[in-house]
């Protein structure tokens, strides 16, 4: 006996020891707080999750061609049998990686080009902008238009803005809230194991969200193919000014040539031949750069072909039948459940039975 009250370990335990049936008891005493606390919270949640509009999902995945592909080998070919080489440094150099996708949809000049979609909406085939849906169209709950409405009559009149002027360098306030909404509709991911794109768009309407989906899919395979093969596309407008341009050299040589040997056909002079013999030459050189640099139009052209990527569609844009959300029962028993939580814990606070559970003295 001495030992026990001598140790002060044994002390402690006794003293921290957990009085599960007191507990018990105690929340037992209280019972009628969760009869009142659980159904309120219960009605609150109901409000508040019937208050929520409804929200459907559409998924796209995509598939790109990497680079390096077994086909830039074959234009290589083509390119090097015309005099030209290709370079077979291009491969595995892309610089816009798949990786990289999300933040090029992230950046405002990708999200402002959306604001012209046309949409059409599925209740009653009314057809707007993007831009215009998403600033008129859109239903939130009863306390977001209260704020909005009691807000507004503290406010200047906005002025209407035309979705042709945005300039992505300087938008408006009210052009920034559509991009913010923009970038919580539209999310991009890429898996990094298999480099497959997922563009997921959610919209409160099933024909816009799947409408968007499919626009976005466009619009991110064109900005790809754009960037991708932007140098040769400049190189093979520069090919095709040089090739004209020696073209019209060589027709005019020809010309001369034709049109002085018609002429000097009966005239023997030494001179004469000599003249017609310089045109000659003059011909054909402008004849061979010709074919030279239509060989290398030839081979430009080839090079865009090469740096176009190709996608490989894994999953189309489909309307939803059912929709995403809001998950309202879910709501209503994690609101009923935290209720239950917080009930419990004001009943042991108020019963001081909140110290052992928490091992405090």
């Amino acid at each position: 006996m001495s030992d026990i009250q001598n140790n002060p370990q044994i002390i402690e335990d006794q003293e921290s020891s957990i009085d599960f049936g007191k507990i018990f008891k105690d929340l037992l005493r209280h019972k009628r707080l969760y009869f009142i606390v659980l159904p309120v919270a219960f009605v609150l949640a109901a409000i508040y999750a019937l208050s929520l509009p409804n929200f459907y999902s559409c998924t796209v995945k995509l598939s790109p061609e990497m680079s390096g592909s077994k086909g830039s080998s074959g234009l290589a070919s083509l390119a090097s049998s015309f005099g030209v080489s290709l370079g077979s440094g291009g491969a595995g150099t892309e610089a816009l990686f798949p990786t990289l996708y999300p933040d090029l949809m992230n950046s405002v000049d990708f999200k402002t080009s959306l604001f012209p979609v046309k949409v059409t909406r599925e209740e009653d085939n009314k057809t707007f902008t993007y831009y215009d849906y998403l600033m008129n169209e859109q239903k939130t709950p009863w306390w977001s238009r209260t704020m909005k409405g009691f807000f507004s009559l503290f406010g200047s009149n906005k002025e209407k803005h035309d979705i042709k002027k945005v300039d992505p360098f300087r938008l408006t306030m009210e052009q920034s809230n559509i991009v913010k909404a923009i970038n919580q509709n539209v999310v991009c991911d890429v898996d990094k194991k298999t480099m497959v794109i997922t563009i997921n768009v959610t919209d409160q309407d099933p024909v816009i969200c799947a409408t968007m989906a499919d626009t976005v899919k466009t619009r991110l395979q064109n900005f790809i193919t754009d960037y991708r093969t932007s140098k040769a596309r400049v190189d093979l407008e520069y090919n095709k000014k040089i090739c004209a341009e020696t073209k019209a050299r060589y027709e005019k040589a020809r010309r001369r040539y034709a049109e002085f040997a018609d002429a000097n056909q009966d005239i023997i002079l030494e001179s004469v031949r000599q003249k017609q013999v310089d045109l000659e030459n003059e011909m054909q050189l402008q004849y061979n750069a010709y074919t030279q640099v239509a060989s290398q139009l030839l081979a430009a052209e080839a090079k865009v072909q090469e740096e176009t990527p190709a996608f490989t569609t894994l999953q189309s844009a489909t309307v939803p039948v059912l929709k995403a959300g809001p998950k309202r029962a879910q709501m209503c028993l994690i609101f009923v459940f935290l209720a239950f939580l917080g009930t419990t814990a004001w009943i042991l606070y108020k019963e001081d039975d909140l110290k052992p559970l928490l091992g405090l003295s």
